[in-house]
C-alpha cells in the first residue's frame, strides 16, 4: 500500500479542504446578496438550491473522484469498498436530489431558511466526521510531513500519549492507539498533516480502521517502542 496510501489520504484531505472553501464562499455570497437587497427567495427555493448543491457535490465525489479517478474511497481498508461508496452516494447524493423533487412549491419569505441551512450543514459535518464512532476504530492513522526525522515523529507520538502500532514503508504514515483531544492538538502542532480521528477534517480517512489497513498492507515496518 505504502505511497499509494499516502497519496489517497492527501488527495482526500485536499478534496475536503476544497469542499469547505466552496461552502464558505457560497455562504459569503449569500450574505452579500442579502446585504445588497437582492430578491429574497422563499424557504422552499433556498432549501431546494441547498439540497441540489449538496446532492450534486456528493454525486460528483462518488462518480468522478471515487470511481473514475480512484483518488480515494469512503472506507479504504474495507473488503467491499464499492458498497460503502454506493451507500454514501445514496444517502448524501441521491436522497437530497429526491428531496429537491418532492419539496412543495408553496412557501413564504425565507425567514427560517437560514436556520434550516445551518442545521443541514451541521448535520452533514457531524455525519462526515463521525466515522470512528460508527466503525468502532480503536486506532488512529497519522500522516506526518514529508522529510521529518523519525525521532521527531516518535517524539510527537509520545507527547500525544499514544502508543505506536506500525509504520508504513514511506515512514510518514503511523498507526497508533486512539488519540485524545489533547493528543490531536499536540500531533498537529508537531508536524502531523492529518489524523484520522480528527472530527470532520479527516474526511473519508475517518472511516478507515488502522488495524484493517495494517492487515492488508504488505509494505510495513516494525513497531519499535522508541526511536
Amino acid at each position: 500500500m505504502g505511497s499509494d496510501l499516502r497519496f489517497q489520504i492527501m488527495a482526500d484531505g485536499l478534496f475536503h479542504l476544497f469542499m469547505y472553501v466552496l461552502a464558505v464562499a457560497g455562504t459569503v455570497l449569500l450574505v452579500a446578496a442579502r446585504a445588497a437587497g437582492a430578491r429574497p427567495g422563499t424557504t422552499t427555493e433556498i432549501l431546494r438550491l441547498a439540497f441540489a448543491g449538496f446532492g450534486v457535490w456528493h454525486v460528483v465525489d462518488a462518480v468522478v473522484f471515487h470511481w473514475l479517478l480512484g483518488l480515494h474511497r469512503i472506507k479504504m481498508n474495507s473488503d467491499l469498498p464499492l458498497a460503502w461508496d454506493i451507500a454514501w452516494l445514496v444517502i448524501f447524493g441521491i436522497v437530497p436530489l429526491v428531496l429537491v423533487l418532492v419539496l412543495p412549491n408553496r412557501g413564504g419569505p425565507a425567514r427560517g431558511a437560514s436556520a434550516a441551512l445551518t442545521s443541514i450543514v451541521l448535520l452533514a459535518g457531524l455525519a462526515a466526521g463521525a466515522g470512528p464512532f460508527f466503525n468502532g476504530a480503536a486506532n488512529s492513522i497519522i500522516v506526518f510531513r514529508a522529510g521529518m526525522e523519525p525521532a521527531a515523529m516518535m517524539r510527537a507520538v509520545e507527547v500525544a500519549d499514544a502508543h505506536l502500532k506500525w509504520v508504513d514503508a514511506s515512514g510518514t504514515i503511523w498507526a497508533v492507539d486512539r488519540v485524545s483531544w489533547r493528543g490531536l492538538v499536540a500531533l498537529h502542532a508537531r508536524g502531523a498533516l492529518v489524523v484520522s480521528t480528527t472530527p470532520v477534517i479527516a474526511g473519508c480517512l475517518a472511516w478507515t480502521d488502522a488495524a484493517g489497513v495494517s492487515s492488508s498492507s504488505s509494505q510495513q515496518r516494525g513497531t519499535p517502542a522508541r526511536l
